[in-house]
């Protein structure tokens, strides 16, 4: 696992994420706890989400948090060639600048023949994250001084289903407007 200072590092050293146009990289399905299927391709649907993934399964499902995207150099970074990218637990892995002067709350995305809105609920990461890659990784994606990048990831909900695919291009189509 890698140190908070190692992290840091790193990400210094990647070149920044697309702002304009991206790609999906990876597709998680969470079907149970622990147990990630990850599809070349999906659906994702206004009412479900990623269609079967266990979060429509839920008692009362949060659609604030319909869909979470992080993006894959993170992934990368904090899985260190040990873990499946999958094991962070988001939907979609994008190569693509989540943060929050790119996309914030109300920002709209396409990715296939989906629209995702970004929504304001704080995505962040869990005892699950901290356990798979360590303390160090959980409070480098959550640092304070850092929060704007969203190294964790970001909540969205789907405004237009449709079905997405691995290589598909992630592009910004409206901008939110900041808090």
């Amino acid at each position: 696992m890698r140190t908070f200072d190692e992290l840091e590092s790193l990400w210094a050293a990647v070149p920044a994420p697309p702002r304009e146009g991206g790609t999906l990289r990876l597709v998680c399905r969470r079907v149970e706890p622990g147990k990630h299927e990850t599809p070349e391709e999906a659906d994702l649907s206004v009412e479900a989400g990623l269609v079967g993934d266990r979060w429509d399964a839920t008692k009362d499902p949060d659609r604030e948090a319909q869909v979470t995207l992080m993006n894959s150099t993170v992934a990368e970074l904090v899985a260190a060639g040990r873990q499946p990218l999958h094991e962070a637990g988001d939907n979609l892995l994008v190569d693509f600048d989540i943060g929050y002067d790119n996309l914030p709350p109300g920002s709209r995305v396409r990715i296939g023949q989906a629209v995702l809105e970004v929504t304001a609920s704080p995505h962040t990461g869990c005892s699950k994250f901290s356990e798979r890659f360590g303390q160090d990784a959980l409070r480098w994606v959550n640092w304070r001084h850092w929060r704007e990048r969203r190294l964790r990831g970001v909540n969205a909900r789907v405004i237009e289903g449709g079905r997405i695919q691995v290589g598909d291009e992630v592009t910004r189509i409206a901008a939110g407007v900041p808090a």
